[in-house]
Protein backbone atom coordinates (compact mmCIF):
# COMPACT_ATOMS: atom_id res chain seq x y z
CA UNK A 1 0.00 0.00 0.00
CA UNK A 2 2.87 2.10 0.18
CA UNK A 3 2.56 2.83 -3.49
CA UNK A 4 -0.55 3.92 -3.59
CA UNK A 5 0.19 6.60 -0.63
CA UNK A 6 3.36 7.71 -2.73
CA UNK A 7 1.20 8.17 -5.86
CA UNK A 8 -1.31 10.33 -3.28
CA UNK A 9 1.49 12.21 -2.80
CA UNK A 10 2.98 12.80 -5.78
CA UNK A 11 -0.97 14.02 -7.54
CA UNK A 12 -1.38 15.59 -4.68
CA UNK A 13 1.60 18.17 -5.56
CA UNK A 14 0.90 18.37 -9.14
CA UNK A 15 -3.07 17.94 -9.24
CA UNK A 16 -5.16 21.23 -7.68
CA UNK A 17 -8.35 19.92 -7.54
CA UNK A 18 -11.39 21.78 -8.72
CA UNK A 19 -12.94 22.85 -4.87
CA UNK A 20 -11.30 22.25 -1.07
CA UNK A 21 -13.01 19.81 0.80
CA UNK A 22 -12.87 19.49 4.75
CA UNK A 23 -13.18 16.66 6.88
CA UNK A 24 -11.71 13.22 6.56
CA UNK A 25 -13.72 11.29 4.22
CA UNK A 26 -13.34 14.73 1.99
CA UNK A 27 -9.67 14.31 2.38
CA UNK A 28 -9.89 10.65 0.66
CA UNK A 29 -12.39 11.25 -1.55
CA UNK A 30 -9.61 14.43 -3.07
CA UNK A 31 -6.62 11.71 -2.50
CA UNK A 32 -8.51 9.59 -4.90
CA UNK A 33 -9.36 12.50 -7.49
CA UNK A 34 -5.80 13.51 -7.70
CA UNK A 35 -4.72 9.76 -7.62
CA UNK A 36 -7.44 8.76 -10.56
CA UNK A 37 -6.25 12.09 -12.37
CA UNK A 38 -2.67 10.57 -12.50
CA UNK A 39 -2.93 7.28 -12.84
CA UNK A 40 -6.10 6.39 -14.65
CA UNK A 41 -8.82 8.63 -15.06
CA UNK A 42 -11.40 10.80 -13.10
CA UNK A 43 -14.05 9.78 -15.63
CA UNK A 44 -12.86 5.90 -14.78
CA UNK A 45 -12.98 6.15 -10.79
CA UNK A 46 -16.27 8.09 -11.00
CA UNK A 47 -18.00 5.34 -13.07
CA UNK A 48 -16.15 2.57 -10.65
CA UNK A 49 -17.49 4.49 -7.15
CA UNK A 50 -20.81 5.15 -8.72
CA UNK A 51 -21.36 1.37 -9.11
CA UNK A 52 -19.75 0.32 -5.99
CA UNK A 53 -22.37 3.10 -4.06
CA UNK A 54 -24.99 1.15 -5.57
CA UNK A 55 -23.60 -2.13 -4.57
CA UNK A 56 -23.18 -0.49 -1.22
CA UNK A 57 -26.74 0.90 -1.20
CA UNK A 58 -28.67 -2.29 -2.65
CA UNK A 59 -27.83 -4.35 0.36
CA UNK A 60 -28.08 -3.02 4.11
CA UNK A 61 -26.23 -5.97 5.47
CA UNK A 62 -22.97 -4.85 3.56
CA UNK A 63 -23.85 -1.12 5.23
CA UNK A 64 -23.84 -3.05 8.89
CA UNK A 65 -20.09 -4.84 7.97
CA UNK A 66 -18.75 -0.98 6.74
CA UNK A 67 -20.36 0.66 9.95
CA UNK A 68 -18.51 -1.86 12.36
CA UNK A 69 -15.57 -0.72 13.76
CA UNK A 70 -15.04 -4.05 15.52
CA UNK A 71 -14.07 -6.13 12.50
CA UNK A 72 -11.07 -7.65 12.66
CA UNK A 73 -8.22 -6.94 10.24
CA UNK A 74 -8.50 -10.48 8.75
CA UNK A 75 -12.80 -8.99 7.81
CA UNK A 76 -12.02 -6.15 6.92
CA UNK A 77 -9.52 -7.44 4.18
CA UNK A 78 -12.57 -10.03 3.22
CA UNK A 79 -14.97 -7.16 2.91
CA UNK A 80 -12.85 -5.19 0.38
CA UNK A 81 -12.14 -8.61 -1.43
CA UNK A 82 -15.60 -9.03 -2.06
CA UNK A 83 -16.71 -5.64 -2.81
CA UNK A 84 -13.78 -5.45 -5.38
CA UNK A 85 -14.52 -8.60 -6.97
CA UNK A 86 -18.80 -7.88 -7.15
CA UNK A 87 -17.71 -4.99 -9.47
CA UNK A 88 -16.10 -7.51 -12.18
CA UNK A 89 -13.59 -4.53 -13.85
CA UNK A 90 -12.81 -1.63 -10.98
CA UNK A 91 -10.57 1.19 -11.66
CA UNK A 92 -7.29 0.72 -10.10
CA UNK A 93 -7.61 3.46 -7.92
CA UNK A 94 -10.75 3.01 -6.23
CA UNK A 95 -9.57 -0.18 -5.63
CA UNK A 96 -6.27 0.80 -3.93
CA UNK A 97 -8.30 2.79 -2.07
CA UNK A 98 -10.74 0.42 -0.65
CA UNK A 99 -7.35 -1.59 0.91
CA UNK A 100 -6.49 1.53 2.36
CA UNK A 101 -9.73 2.59 4.08
CA UNK A 102 -9.44 -1.52 4.88
CA UNK A 103 -6.08 -0.94 6.39
CA UNK A 104 -7.12 1.84 8.36
CA UNK A 105 -10.67 0.69 9.74
CA UNK A 106 -12.26 3.32 7.89
CA UNK A 107 -14.42 1.70 5.54
CA UNK A 108 -17.62 3.12 7.69
CA UNK A 109 -16.20 6.62 5.69
CA UNK A 110 -17.36 5.33 2.14
CA UNK A 111 -20.62 6.82 1.88
CA UNK A 112 -19.93 10.28 2.68
CA UNK A 113 -17.08 9.64 0.58
CA UNK A 114 -19.01 8.82 -2.53
CA UNK A 115 -21.06 12.34 -1.84
CA UNK A 116 -17.57 13.99 -1.32
CA UNK A 117 -16.47 12.41 -4.87
CA UNK A 118 -19.37 13.69 -6.71
CA UNK A 119 -18.91 17.70 -5.57
CA UNK A 120 -15.24 17.07 -6.59
CA UNK A 121 -16.29 15.21 -10.34
CA UNK A 122 -19.23 17.65 -10.58
CA UNK A 123 -16.61 21.06 -9.69
CA UNK A 124 -14.58 19.57 -11.95
CA UNK A 125 -17.56 19.31 -15.11
CA UNK A 126 -18.84 22.79 -14.65
CA UNK A 127 -21.83 21.47 -12.48
CA UNK A 128 -23.33 23.46 -10.10
CA UNK A 129 -26.17 22.07 -7.97
CA UNK A 130 -28.48 23.90 -6.35
CA UNK A 131 -30.99 23.01 -3.61
CA UNK A 132 -34.58 24.92 -3.29
CA UNK A 133 -36.37 23.73 -0.50
CA UNK A 134 -40.25 24.74 0.05
CA UNK A 135 -42.69 23.72 2.21
CA UNK A 136 -44.87 22.54 -0.57
CA UNK A 137 -43.87 20.84 -3.77
CA UNK A 138 -43.32 23.62 -6.77
CA UNK A 139 -44.52 23.71 -10.34
CA UNK A 140 -42.31 22.93 -12.83
CA UNK A 141 -43.30 27.10 -14.21
CA UNK A 142 -41.82 28.18 -11.09
CA UNK A 143 -38.98 26.00 -10.61
CA UNK A 144 -37.52 27.30 -14.26
CA UNK A 145 -38.15 31.01 -12.90
CA UNK A 146 -35.75 30.11 -10.34
CA UNK A 147 -33.11 28.13 -12.70
CA UNK A 148 -33.63 31.51 -14.63
CA UNK A 149 -32.85 33.49 -12.07
CA UNK A 150 -29.78 31.39 -10.34
CA UNK A 151 -28.03 30.40 -13.45
CA UNK A 152 -27.92 34.76 -14.11
CA UNK A 153 -26.34 34.92 -10.97
CA UNK A 154 -23.11 35.31 -9.34
CA UNK A 155 -23.30 32.45 -7.46
CA UNK A 156 -23.23 29.85 -10.99
CA UNK A 157 -20.65 32.26 -13.21
CA UNK A 158 -20.47 31.76 -16.83
CA UNK A 159 -19.70 28.29 -18.80
CA UNK A 160 -21.51 26.16 -15.61
CA UNK A 161 -24.14 24.09 -15.99
CA UNK A 162 -26.86 24.35 -13.08
CA UNK A 163 -28.82 21.41 -11.49
CA UNK A 164 -31.34 21.99 -9.75
CA UNK A 165 -33.07 20.03 -6.68
CA UNK A 166 -36.25 21.02 -4.96
CA UNK A 167 -36.66 19.43 -1.38
CA UNK A 168 -40.01 19.29 0.48
CA UNK A 169 -39.62 20.62 3.74
CA UNK A 170 -42.75 21.50 5.99
CA UNK A 171 -41.43 22.99 8.69
CA UNK A 172 -40.08 25.92 7.13
CA UNK A 173 -43.83 27.46 6.82
CA UNK A 174 -43.42 28.96 3.38
CA UNK A 175 -40.82 30.93 1.53
CA UNK A 176 -37.82 29.51 -0.07
CA UNK A 177 -34.57 28.25 1.15
CA UNK A 178 -31.92 28.48 -1.64
CA UNK A 179 -28.50 26.81 -1.61
CA UNK A 180 -25.63 27.30 -4.02
CA UNK A 181 -22.41 24.98 -3.39
CA UNK A 182 -21.54 26.58 -0.34
CA UNK A 183 -24.00 29.57 -0.06
CA UNK A 184 -27.34 29.57 1.38
CA UNK A 185 -30.12 32.17 1.10
CA UNK A 186 -32.75 31.65 3.60
CA UNK A 187 -36.20 33.70 2.31
CA UNK A 188 -38.03 30.96 4.45
CA UNK A 189 -40.88 31.91 6.52
CA UNK A 190 -39.42 29.80 9.61
CA UNK A 191 -36.66 32.29 9.59
CA UNK A 192 -38.06 35.58 9.30
CA UNK A 193 -40.29 34.38 12.31
CA UNK A 194 -37.09 33.26 14.26
CA UNK A 195 -35.55 36.96 13.45
CA UNK A 196 -38.75 38.39 14.48
CA UNK A 197 -38.55 36.66 17.94
CA UNK A 198 -35.34 37.66 18.31
CA UNK A 199 -35.77 41.14 18.03
CA UNK A 200 -38.81 40.91 20.47
CA UNK A 201 -36.35 39.32 23.19
CA UNK A 202 -34.22 41.78 22.65
CA UNK A 203 -36.31 44.93 22.56
CA UNK A 204 -37.57 43.54 26.23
Amino acid sequence: MMSFRRTLATAAQSIKPPVQLFGLDGTYATALYTAAAKTTSIESAAKSLTSLQQTVESDAKIGEFLSNPALSSEDRTVVVDVLAKSQGSIDASVSNLLKVLGENNRLDLLPSIFKNFKVLTDAHNGVVEAIVTSANKLDSKILKKIEASISKSEFVGAGKTLRLTNNVNSEILGGLVVEVGDRTVDLSVASKIAKLNQALKEAI
